[in-house]
């Protein structure tokens, strides 16, 4: 296999709601590889550290603010991005909110901040980046962030489920119409990695046992474990795949019910 197609070298990488869990660690694969990153968040002091550690490893990475919830603040990330390194050619659509809570316990508020976040929030992202690749007829990829939950449902995730759901049928649309313009779109739906969102729950006693009975590898996944998912779908060892969604999850979905 020549392992120059999943070189990144020359391209660059935004990433949102990259100040923690998942989104930082993407970030380091992609530099890894050799991608300039942009990383981005609300929390800026947090992307700045993270700069900070590739900087030192000697990566190229700029730190941004980015609400997602905003297409103002979208706006401004992107023209800095273009202004910094050209055309974003690679984009991992990350950023989203947990926000556990019963169907009959939920308020318009907590639907509304949830499918502004999850699944605007992604449309919002992944419609900028496209528009630069579109014009600049380069080509170039987009990487959704959906969730196991967004195939399957989970109890007091409604919300949640519906929006990664509609992130799973946005990467399938997307990629439907813009293959014409050589930008790929797949998605990588995670199951269950330790974040901050959910690391004390999988701390009970409770949270492990959930593990150990609904996941067929009777265990989280690790991060490092998402790596070849996304570095395949980022890279030109994906270059015939479009409209895809990966499933990570060590056979969750596969569940008996």
């Amino acid at each position: 296999m020549n392992q120059q197609r999943f070189d990144l070298t020359g391209k660059t990488a935004l990433v949102t709601g990259a100040s923690s869990g998942l989104g930082a660690h993407f970030a380091k694969v992609l530099a890894g590889a050799g991608a300039r990153v942009v990383v981005t968040a609300r929390r800026i002091e947090r992307l700045q550290a993270l700069v900070d550690e590739l900087q030192e490893q000697g990566k190229q990475a700029i730190a941004l603010p980015m609400d997602v919830t905003d297409a103002d603040s979208v706006g401004r990330a992107f023209d800095q991005a273009e202004q910094q390194w050209g055309l974003v050619d690679i984009l991992v659509n990350n950023a989203g909110i947990g926000d556990p809570v019963m169907f009959l316990n939920m308020t318009e508020g907590n639907w509304r901040s949830m499918i502004d976040t999850n699944l605007d929030g992604a449309w919002r992202v992944a419609h900028r980046a496209s528009l630069a690749m579109a014009k600049a007829g380069q080509g170039g990829c987009v990487v959704n962030i959906a969730s196991i939950l967004g195939l399957r449902v989970g109890t007091a995730l409604s919300h949640y489920a519906v929006a990664k759901a509609g992130v799973v049928q946005l990467t399938k649309a997307m990629a439907m119409e813009l293959a014409r313009n050589d930008i790929r779109v797949n998605a990588i739906a995670p199951g269950y990695f330790r974040t901050e969102m959910n690391g004390d729950y999988f701390d009970t006693a409770k949270g492990q046992e959930y593990i150990r009975s609904k996941v067929p590898m009777r265990r989280l996944g690790r991060l490092e474990e998402l790596d070849g998912a996304l570095l395949l779908l980022a890279s030109e060892a994906g270059s015939f795949i479009t409209g895809s969604i990966i499933n990570v999850d060590g056979g969750h979905l596969n569940n008996s019910l």
